[in-house]
């Protein structure tokens, strides 16, 4: 299966405050002092909001409150820190920020075992002991039917854990380097790309490298997926930063307002095209200017069974 209906989402009780990942995401902006607690308001505002709108379209919600301490500014975006499969594994992730390791609570990862059938809990994250890090599906983006795993190498996406997680876990890797319209470092796959059961949103224009593009184009096409190209403008509206889910009325995209607005409208009929499908989208404008994140990354899929 390429999508689920049940999807976790944390509610966080310190969206930003003090986040190191400013440093490499450049799609985020530092909040100062003076204006944290507004922030912070208006992104859980955001948060309820979203939640409120998968669940009136007949997506299976799971919603994990933050905790106050340890202080974890990008809480809010769990799918960058475990990743469940069918057959029943669950994987948990070594993370390049410090700060970000305590996001990896035994609480939810326990709370998932209770509702699901884990047959398995496999812990990479001492790979951070050898400088291995790899953000989950933030930094994986995957073809489930296919088994390929498209990976933007960046300090948050190491080669050697690319290609270790694909051995263990039956992938083959298509990896790539990816610059966004600044020409920074794209910290994430998932900013950039995202794979649906017929349609691959990708922003080709980021991969500089002609056999890099080469590789990416050749194997989307060869797994039987439609491209469906983004701008370098569009990719900074988040609009690669989307996610297809299914529910009892049919599929759906979901995404940001942002992303939905900065697509054309032969973009838009071009993902609506599969009888039943839908777009959903939601204001997320506070948690994209101030976690550099969006709609995709608040989402972690749960492939599991029920016990």
């Amino acid at each position: 299966m390429q999508t689920t209906n049940h999807l976790l989402l944390v509610r966080p009780a310190n969206f930003a405050r003090a986040s190191e990942t400013v440093a490499d995401n450049s799609f985020q902006e530092a909040v100062s002092d003076e204006t944290y607690s507004a922030v912070a308001a208006r992104a859980v505002e955001e948060f309820d909001n979203f939640a409120d709108l998968l669940r009136r379209a007949g997506v299976t919600v799971h919603v994990i409150e933050d905790t106050p301490a340890p202080v974890k500014p990008d809480a809010v975006f769990p799918n960058n820190w475990f990743s469940t499969h069918e057959g029943g594994t669950l994987v948990t992730y070594p993370t390049f920020w410090p700060q970000r390791r305590q996001e990896r609570r035994a609480d939810i990862i326990d709370y998932i075992s209770e509702q699901f059938a884990v047959q398995q809990h496999l812990d990479l994250s001492p790979w951070e002991d050898r400088e291995w890090y790899l953000e989950s599906t933030g930094c994986l983006l995957l073809d489930r039917k296919a088994r390929i795993a498209y990976a933007c190498l960046s300090q948050r996406c190491s080669l050697a854990a690319v290609h270790e997680w694909c051995e263990l876990m039956g992938y083959q890797p298509i990896t790539f380097h990816g610059y966004d319209a600044r020409g920074e470092v794209i910290y994430h796959t998932n900013v950039m790309m995202a794979i649906g059961t017929r349609d691959v949103l990708v922003c080709l224009d980021a991969v500089r490298d002609p056999a890099e593009k080469s590789k990416l184009t050749e194997s989307i096409a060869l797994s039987g997926k439609r491209i469906i190209g983004l701008s370098l403008e569009q990719i900074d509206q988040f609009a690669g930063n989307a996610l297809e889910a299914v529910t009892p009325d049919g599929p759906v995209w979901i995404m940001s307002s942002a992303a939905f607005h900065s697509l054309s409208e032969e973009q838009r009929d071009a993902l609506l095209e599969p009888e039943g499908m839908r777009i959903l989208h939601a204001d997320l404008e506070t948690i994209e200017q101030y976690g550099g994140g969006s709609a995709r990354c608040m989402l972690a899929e749960i492939f599991l069974n029920k016990p």
